[in-house]
């Protein structure tokens, strides 16, 4: 809805409502006229900020959804929207931090000292070089052992919920501006990294790829984040699900994405992200799309994305005067 009496909503509307009409029979200028119009509402914008830190896990077991790629373009739209936003980095593949262009060569400071070695999180977390208010715990090649350090460790399944209170904290003890949002990249796989990044989460966004398979393995993670719920994080739940590499021109893409929404409809976020190859091509750049290519459909598609969450969010977060029962049906 527009409001009539900010000036600067008027001249979206009004940039908006002068774009021509597409229809069926141009397929390309529908394409143009969605990016025009993502871009004429959404340059500029700020999100509104959540009422307290949302921590969002990012999982599906199967591999080349797009976990990272979903997580560090998110993480820096939203960024750019005005938020204070921080990624974790719990692959030990490292691609999160490869992508916004932190170091994490090895014996760098990162997320293996935190959970194996108990470092403060404060002494690793980098700022991003390309947006202020993004930050990124990373992963170097030393967490590919983590796995079986974890093993024997005390409280093994917490450290990283732990850490990242004691940072969260720390912050704000030292006069700095609270993290709006927290970001968990994890591995495709459901070992110990897995389980502490679920632990950590109070949410889990599923990134889905819209091809053949798309629903394979999604009932086990279901399962497990049921069993992550009963015994260690009562609190988490799959709030948000994302349509990945979609193209609209295949009879698939569209009945992949007709089942999803049937199957989650009020947990599949309306915006897909399309088939790009301007978001593969940004991580070889140490940057996320959003930097690489502001202009492009990806980014653009992110964007959108990241404002669905954020409004999505704020709206959800701030009707916490409703019945506690009707809060966990939700």
């Amino acid at each position: 809805m527009v409001d009539e009496h900010d000036p600067e909503e008027r001249r979206r509307a009004a940039l908006v409502e002068s774009l021509p009409t597409a229809t069926d029979d141009t397929p390309l200028m529908a394409e143009l006229q969605l990016d025009a119009r993502r871009r004429i509402e959404l340059r500029g914008r700020r999100f509104p900020a959540p009422p307290e830190t949302r921590v969002i896990t990012v999982a599906n077991q199967k591999g080349g959804v797009g976990k990272t790629t979903t997580t560090v373009n998110l993480a820096a739209a939203l960024a750019q929207a005005g938020l204070n936003v921080l990624v974790l980095d719990n692959d030990p593949q490292g691609n999160a931090s490869t992508a916004l262009g932190v170091e994490h060569r090895a014996g760098t400071p990162s997320i293996y000292e935190v959970l194996i070695e108990g470092s403060p999180m404060a002494e690793a977390v980098q700022q991003s070089a390309d947006i202020p208010t993004l930050w990124c715990l990373p992963a170097t090649i030393d967490l590919s052992g983590a796995e079986i350090e974890l093993v024997s460790m005390v409280a093994r399944e917490t450290r990283l919920r732990t850490s990242l209170d004691t940072y969260l904290q720390w912050r704000l003890d030292n006069g700095m501006e609270r993290i709006d949002y927290v970001f968990v990249d994890c591995p495709p796989s459901l070992g110990l990294l897995t389980v502490n990044a679920f632990v950590v989460a109070r949410e889990v966004l599923i990134p889905i790829q819209c091809e053949y398979y798309a629903l394979e393995g999604l009932s086990q993670l279901l399962k497990t984040i049921q069993l992550i719920q009963a015994h260690l994080n009562r609190d988490l739940h799959v709030s948000t699900i994302l349509l990945t590499m979609y193209d609209a021109r295949t009879n698939l893409a569209q009945q992949v994405a007709s089942e999803v929404r049937e199957h989650f409809p009020d947990r599949t976020l309306r915006t897909t992200v399309p088939r790009s190859v301007r978001i593969s091509e940004a991580p070889s750049y140490g940057q996320t799309v959003m930097t690489y290519d502001a202009s492009s459909s990806g980014a653009l598609a992110y964007l959108e994305a990241a404002r669905e969450l954020a409004e999505r969010g704020a709206a959800a977060l701030t009707s916490t005067d409703a019945p506690a029962g009707a809060q966990e049906e939700r």
